[in-house]
């Protein structure tokens, strides 16, 4: 998996793959997708309609409201909405993240609950046809296997809206327990109000950067070569505030790549949880690196694989002012009793 610990650019392969007929045919199928979900930027009042128990026989319905703003990451073939859910029984934030894969054509959406951040639930896959979009996956409810199935209907007109529903026997047959209706507020989107409660670590972060980077070229290696570039990055905040998202992109020596991180705070744990996506391993969201801000400084660590070998990863970022901070990243192959940095970055706000 390509991921934003590991995105050593394979400059032997270059050549070849720029030749390759199906890289190419790959290419053109990312750029025709790239405005699938174009119609959904901006801002929404949503109105829900949810069935109180699923797959139980039920037919009591409840009704309430919310919002929703949508950003495109990935220059187009990604993208997020955060959303506010005002359920009877208690309002809570959640988001989807999407990302299309050039390989098998297909859109994965991935959907995350506020209140349970530790989780990304399993993907739904598919398509966006002419006025509708129908995405498909497996999950499970009260112990036992479902088939999930999201549409995505009259996506052109003033009012689309959204319906999701569970299949117990492997689609045979299908019931709706949720649907949405939207309607816009604003056709560019703006970051939905924060909690009061929310934690203040990545405030800094939100807005626009260029950034300045040093890699390794070869990790673990005893190498003191380092290879120099940028990249632009732009973070907003979602989940009022328990979490943000930035989407980055890279002018590397090998060529363009983007890239998105997500990054979710949990309460019960007191720490931040940072996912990565990478454009060029699109169908893939990295295992989270976990950790905290102490003393000005945030460090997070997780696991990863080199060479086929376990390796611990860090990030830290450090230097924190209103206009700049630092990035770096370090990887140790003896379970954290020794680091090798391989990455540094050092972050200027835009004007």
């Amino acid at each position: 998996m390509m991921n934003r610990r590991d995105v050593m650019i394979a400059m032997a392969m270059a050549g070849a793959a720029a030749a390759s007929p199906s890289v190419l045919a790959n290419g053109k199928a990312a750029s025709a997708h790239a405005h699938d979900w174009d119609w959904l930027i901006g801002n929404w009042d949503v109105w829900h309609r949810r069935l109180k128990e699923r797959l139980a026989n039920n037919n009591d319905w409840q009704e309430f409201n919310g919002k929703s703003v949508f950003w495109t990451t990935l220059n187009g073939l990604g993208n997020v909405d955060d959303n506010v859910v005002e359920l009877p029984d208690g309002i809570y934030r959640g988001l989807s993240i999407r990302s299309f894969d050039p390989a098998t054509e297909q859109w994965a959406i991935w959907w995350m609950d506020g209140r349970y951040p530790t989780r990304l639930d399993p993907p739904v896959l598919g398509r966006i046809e002419a006025d509708t979009g129908t995405f498909i996956g497996k999950d499970t409810l009260r112990g036992k296997p479902v088939v999930v199935r999201f549409r995505w209907l009259d996506i052109h007109s003033k009012r689309p809206n959204w319906e999701q529903a569970f299949s117990p026997d492997d689609g045979k047959t299908w019931e709706v327990n949720w649907r949405n209706y939207f309607t816009r507020t604003s056709a560019k989107p703006t970051s939905l109000p924060r909690l009061d409660d929310a934690p203040r670590d990545f405030d800094f972060l939100v807005g626009s950067w260029r950034v300045s980077n040093r890699r390794l070229k070869q990790r673990l290696a005893g190498s003191t070569q380092w290879e120099e570039f940028d990249n632009t990055l732009t973070n907003w905040a979602v989940l009022g505030g328990f979490g943000n998202v930035a989407d980055n992109t890279f002018n590397a020596p090998g060529g363009t790549f983007h890239g998105v991180s997500l990054r979710a705070y949990d309460r019960d744990s007191k720490q931040w949880l940072s996912w990565w996506m990478d454009s060029r391993n699109p169908s893939q969201i990295s295992t989270p690196e976990r950790g905290s801000f102490k003393d000005g400084v945030g460090t997070f660590i997780g696991d990863d694989v080199h060479e086929g070998k376990p390796v611990k990863v860090r990030a830290q970022w450090s230097r924190i002012t209103p206009s700049s901070a630092r990035w770096e990243q370090a990887w140790s192959a003896d379970n954290g009793a020794t680091w090798e940095t391989n990455w540094v970055s050092e972050l200027t706000r835009k004007a």
